[in-house]
């Protein structure tokens, strides 16, 4: 989203914290731009509420809170009610790009991350709410098998600096507060990834989504080519090297030491020597479900 241009960007998101773990840095990247952050709930806690205007500062961007139901039990809201209540927030006025949570969250689960996209989505395509175009934070957790992280075949994917992340990792820790084996911590993202849509009419929703992805990456296999799949297979079962571990934990930033290292990558190669065997006497079939597994499809 690198442009001269000055944007009008709206970030809606169900919690303060949200728009800084999943869009934080893109929003550092581009101070000139007019950024409006709505929150929907948490409006009557004083702390969150108080951190979340320093964090607006910070990001030099205005905003606003709703105070949507946010309790622990996270009875499913009415549609109507969270609509209107996005409506409530939201500035009367054209955006250039909304930005907003996945209809799958950003990690298993919280049910009011999908509740706030299934409203964005609706307004947008009712014309209630206008933008050029639609942008979903695009993550995930391997259903809790690792912290959530930024989706590399998203449409929009960038690793972010080391200035800007260490920014970003701030505002989590100091401005949010949480400490630094918080679960937000942890999570606080070195890349983020966005699903693009340009059109209300083409936004696609729950196993739709999953299905596109999959007809999309089927095609691999219609003229099978062993290398091609071998390739694919072991960049999918890169994941091992880390897995278990949070980013933060390896330093990506050149701090990485030999010693922790080492022996997760000789298991990972091991693990991975083993698995050659299905490439000894190909088998398509066996190839597509190995390499859906993966990637987490199957």
């Amino acid at each position: 989203m690198k442009s001269k241009n000055r944007k009008s960007i709206a970030v809606i998101v169900a919690h303060p914290d949200d728009e800084t773990l999943w869009a934080g840095g893109t929003i550092l990247e581009h101070p000139l731009n007019e950024w409006f952050i709505v929150c929907l709930c948490r409006a009557n806690d004083c702390e969150r509420s108080a951190r979340f205007k320093n964090a607006l500062v910070l990001l030099k961007a205005k905003g606003i809170m709703g105070n949507l139901d946010d309790g622990p039990d996270q009875h499913p809201l009415d549609e109507t009610e969270v609509e209107n209540e996005m409506l409530k927030l939201l500035p009367d006025t054209h955006f250039d790009l909304i930005m907003t949570h996945d209809f799958a969250g950003e990690y298993t689960k919280h049910l009011r991350h999908e509740e706030v996209n299934k409203a964005v989505v609706s307004l947008w395509q009712k014309g209630k709410i206008t933008a050029n175009e639609l942008w979903t934070f695009a993550y995930e957790d391997g259903k809790k098998a690792y912290f959530p992280k930024a989706i590399d075949y998203a449409n929009i994917f960038e690793a972010l600096s080391e200035k800007i992340w260490l920014r970003k990792y701030a505002l989590i820790t100091k401005t949010y507060g949480f400490s630094e084996n918080s679960w937000e911590a942890e999570t606080t993202p070195l890349a983020e990834a966005f699903w693009q849509y340009k059109s209300p009419l083409h936004v696609k929703t729950g196993n739709a989504e999953k299905e596109n992805r999959m007809e999309k990456e089927l095609n691999i296999f219609k003229t099978p080519n062993i290398e091609i799949l071998k390739s694919l297979y072991y960049k999918s079962k890169s994941y091992l090297l880390y897995k278990g571990k949070s980013e933060t934990e390896f330093n990506y930033f050149g701090k990485i030491s030999t010693r922790i290292i080492e022996p997760i990558v000789k298991k990972s190669l091991d693990k991975l020597e083993k698995e050659l065997r299905i490439f000894k006497t190909p088998n398509i079939e066996t190839l597509k479900t190995s390499y859906y597994e993966s990637i987490g499809i199957v």
